[in-house]
């Protein structure tokens, strides 16, 4: 368990250096985004999308390998009925009626920055959870890399290392054409 949690420190670490020192850009089709869309925007449901959100995220963490956007992908596609109960749980504990939709597709995005590394506007391939009408403000995070996801407790990387690793991540992802993103 540990080991995934140093990858996924590092693929974070080699993004965010990225954009100082290489000034390449993230290959759209090596991210995965989560996004999740809240019933309405009353504070009662903004809060029950925030619950669902750290659901998710707790839910996700636990069980993702989160070395490649499509492992990731396969991990969501095989644990979707687990996180669909997640969702439905925390939505009950909320104190909410209505249900969930998941779907695993392409959809437009803003511009987003995470520490240095920006994420420019256009498609990427998304879990979306729309939570009863769907007709709410909306969060959304990177699950790949796994800039949303990342628990480390401990541990050091050195300044080398990451950006070996980032090139090989740089490569794979301009090297690699992924129809589906």
């Amino acid at each position: 368990m540990f080991t995934r949690y140093i990858s996924a420190f590092i693929a974070a670490l080699t993004l965010l250096w990225a954009g100082t020192a290489l000034q390449a850009p993230v290959p759209k089709q090596r991210v995965l985004r989560l996004h999740v869309i809240a019933n309405s925007d009353s504070p009662a449901d903004q809060a029950a999308k925030l619950q669902v959100r750290d659901a998710v995220l707790r839910y996700e963490a636990e069980r993702l390998d989160t070395t490649s956007a499509q492992t990731v992908r396969q991990g969501i596609l095989e644990g979707g009925e687990g996180l669909l109960s997640a969702v439905e749980d925390s939505l009950r504990e909320s104190g909410m009626e209505y249900g969930a939709r998941l779907s695993l597709g392409r959809y437009f995005f803003p511009e987003k920055t995470y520490g240095e590394a920006t994420y420019p506007a256009g498609e990427y391939t998304a879990l979306r959870i729309v939570l009863g009408e769907g007709a709410g403000q909306n969060w959304w995070c990177v699950l790949f890399p796994p800039l949303c996801i990342l628990d480390v407790p401990y541990g050091e990387i050195e300044e080398e290392e990451v950006k070996s690793l980032f090139l090989e991540l740089w490569k794979e992802g301009t090297n690699t054409h992924d129809k589906d993103g």
